[in-house]
């Protein structure tokens, strides 16, 4: 008997998550997340020199081990394995993998949860993509639970990238730009406070920066940064579209320069906690 497909299997093979990333506002989110990997992959080419500036690799880029958890149709995992990293890209839904597996990248890939990577051993990656995963999870101990094996999966001093879908960023669109805000409130989906309260059936999760900080906390792991990975791209869909190709770089300069300042957190679509593993 054929196993019945899940929600998200079948939101996924609905959804053109590719299609997403390549539009203006989907890329403003992959520039940003491209350009701090690249920050970090860079230091660990370097080794210790890295931070005083020596520009000596110490390790070639096929030494370096980098696990994609949640990697959809392979928009990050297939262009670092292109840079001539070693990949390994973790997806649950088949219909993503199907796609991932098409553009004939040299890296592994198989199907698999976040919430148990068994096929993966300890200890034995150097950088650790998570950018999937916790949109989908709707307990904190199953968000810890994830985050935890993907510290598990990661070497002593090696570098996380965790996405997060923002509850502020749910609220204003949803709510009151779409214009959904009283039949959520009457439906009990956000709190007196305006939190966000979502199930399986509603397929995403929100969260504020406090629980962020309290799954870092609770699984042990250290912050290097945190960043808006799209900042006010996603309201500005209809702008970006129309705007000429200089005026959008300037955008992405803008965002770029601007997406660590600690009052632009939280406000967009999605923020990246970028953590290390020291224990």
């Amino acid at each position: 008997m054929a196993k019945e497909m899940s929600a998200l299997e079948r939101y996924y093979n609905k959804f053109n998550e590719e299609k997403r990333l390549l539009r203006r506002h989907g890329n403003v989110e992959y520039v940003t997340s491209m350009h701090y990997i690249h920050k970090y992959l860079e230091k660990i080419l370097n080794g210790p020199d890295a931070e005083a500036g020596s520009n000596r690799m110490n390790r070639k880029k096929e030494e370096i081990q980098i696990a994609d958890i949640g990697a959809g149709t392979g928009r990050y995992s297939v262009a670092l394995a292109e840079e001539g990293y070693s990949v390994t890209a973790v997806e649950p839904v088949k219909y993503n993998l199907g796609i991932l597996k098409t553009k004939n990248a040299s890296l592994r890939a198989f199907q698999g949860n976040a919430l148990n990577l068994k096929r993966l051993e300890d200890d034995c990656f150097d950088l650790t993509i998570l950018f999937g995963p916790m949109y989908h999870l709707f307990t904190f101990e199953d968000k810890k639970r994830a985050l935890s094996e993907a510290k598990r999966i990661t070497k002593q001093g090696g570098v996380l990238f965790i996405a997060y879908c923002m509850n502020e960023f749910c609220v204003i669109t949803h709510g009151f730009k779409e214009n959904y805000i009283k039949e959520s409130i009457a439906g009990g989906k956000l709190t007196e406070d305006f939190c966000s309260i979502s199930s399986e059936e509603d397929l995403y999760d929100y969260v504020r920066l406090e629980e962020i900080d309290r799954l870092k906390d609770a699984a042990g792991l250290e912050r290097i940064q945190i960043i808006s990975a799209d900042g006010p791209a996603n309201y500005m869909r209809r702008e970006l579209n129309t705007m000429d190709e200089e005026t959008y770089e300037l955008f992405i300069k803008y965002h770029l320069k601007t997406c660590e300042r600690p009052e632009l957190l939280g406000a967009g679509a999605h923020t990246v906690d970028i953590l290390r593993k020291t224990s």
